[in-house]
């Protein structure tokens, strides 16, 4: 039995993912539970976690820190316990060690490197819309180049290459997946993404 729990702080599109999430469990006939929640006994009893997230950074990692041991349970079971979990759009980021995001804010520093803005060379901004998702190398969420609904002005800027497990092309090659041993991040948002972002999420709970 798997128990997903979609990590609620106040920031994020936690229903859209919750019911992607279901979906997939459904139409897969797998055993699993998916809640929102941000009550760290559920935390600790989950299988997976998925940390989603829009708006800003310093917002959202002001919510994580004011939900009162929530930081220090999400490090037990990503770090310690090395369970699967995955970070969608800001939740992605927040992994980085620091953003350069209006000032320079401290990340959770899962995943060593900076949030830094995307260039604008006469692009709208913010980045917006369907684009490819091209892998840099074999991982466990996407095996071909697929096309991923993507919302956002910022990227994950990877200290690492290993951590680089696929980029898409915007005014510059950016990271699009970073990933470390059971640590997933998106920039895109699988749950807006039709069936691949469907099959991405099949993927993860796998």
């Amino acid at each position: 039995m798997k128990f997903v729990t979609i990590v609620d702080y106040g920031s994020g599109n936690v229903l859209s993912a919750q019911k992607s999430f279901a979906k997939v469990a459904s139409d897969n006939n797998l055993e699993c539970k998916v809640i929102i929640s941000n009550n760290l006994t559920d935390i600790k009893n989950s299988s997976h976690i998925v940390l989603p997230g829009q708006g800003a950074f310093a917002t959202c990692m002001s919510g994580i820190k004011k939900s009162r041991g929530l930081v220090d349970e999400l490090f037990e079971f990503a770090i310690i316990k090395k369970k699967p979990f995955l970070g969608i759009c800001i939740g992605m980021q927040m992994l980085a060690s620091y953003s350069e995001e209006n000032g320079l804010h401290e990340g959770l520093g899962w995943i060593e490197g900076r949030i830094k803005a995307l260039p604008l060379n006469n692009l709208k901004m913010p980045h917006m819309g369907w684009n490819s998702v091209k892998p840099q190398k074999e991982n466990k969420l996407v095996n071909n180049v697929q096309d991923y609904y993507f919302v956002h002005s910022y990227y994950f800027d990877c200290e690492n290459n290993e951590n680089i497990l696929a980029e898409t092309q915007y005014g510059m090659n950016f990271t699009s997946i970073v990933g470390k041993e059971n640590i997933y991040g998106v920039q895109f948002h699988p749950e807006k993404s039709s069936s691949q972002g469907l099959n991405l999420i099949k993927n993860f709970l796998n």
